[in-house]
């Protein structure tokens, strides 16, 4: 049976990282076709000549950054709540916005954006997009501050009150200090979640506010070129590192 296990979780892993493996490879591939001529750099340096691509990155750093720090505060503000009404019905009710599919919420998210700013005359754009971002990060930051408080000692913000403090500072002096590898480790979720988004981006963003995902799938149509399998691994690289802190993390 253990033999049977393991060689099943090698398959699993290795149907999962084997494309990713290839393009890792063809990324230092000197063809531009998926015929291995030789070894180069070539394509890491035209990534960062590539005006569309900066132009892109640029946008989905300040979308994430934004998305992921008015998340983070809102969100664990949030958790705290719940966790102090105990309103099972409405904790619950966080899974359904991850239940949702992606096309069905960017579709929903831009008739509401179209409605609104039907009256306020505003157009979609980088606004529209951090806000849907943070719409959906939300939940991602609740869910992990409400797992990290299930192992929160309640006593001890009751012992902060018997010695003089207040509620804040029960939270802020005795709470928050035990939640931090929790909020790091939701901040980290919600950055990668932000950074990599592509449908939901795709149908409330505006002209000049189109995101590294976008830019990256308009260019894939065209074919797969070896400068795009180097950002590809680029950010692979990048967010699997967040991914793996942020899992580090969370069960400190």
């Amino acid at each position: 049976m253990s033999r049977f296990l393991a060689a099943y979780a090698a398959f699993a892993y290795l149907f999962l990282y084997a494309p990713l493996a290839v393009l890792g490879a063809f990324s230092f591939n000197v063809s531009k076709v998926a015929v291995w001529r030789g070894f180069t750099f070539n394509w890491y340096s035209a990534v960062f000549h590539n005006q569309a691509l900066l132009d892109g990155t640029i946008n989905s750093l300040i979308i994430a950054v934004v998305a992921t720090v008015v998340s983070t505060i809102a969100g664990t503000l949030a958790a705290y709540a719940l966790w102090q009404k105990r309103v099972p019905w409405l904790t619950n009710s966080l899974y359904l916005s991850l239940l949702t599919p992606e096309i069905v919420a960017g579709i929903s998210l831009l008739v509401f954006f179209e409605w609104i700013f039907r009256f306020l005359k505003v157009q979609l754009g980088l606004h529209t997009v951090i806000l849907a971002h943070i719409s959906f990060s939300l939940a991602y930051v609740v869910i992990v501050i409400l797992a990290r408080l299930r192992t929160f000692d309640r006593t001890l913000e009751e012992a902060a009150l018997d010695l003089g403090a207040n509620e804040w500072q029960a939270f802020l002096w005795v709470t928050l200090p035990m939640l931090l590898p929790g909020i790091v480790a939701a901040a980290l979720l919600c950055f990668t979640v932000s950074f990599d988004d592509y449908v939901i981006t795709s149908l409330v963003a505006g002209v000049n506010s189109e995101t590294l995902p976008m830019i990256i799938y308009a260019l894939a149509r065209k074919g797969v070129s070896p400068d795009i399998n180097a950002l590809s691994v680029i950010i692979t690289c990048g967010l699997g590192i967040c991914i793996l802190l942020a899992g580090r993390l969370e069960r400190h």
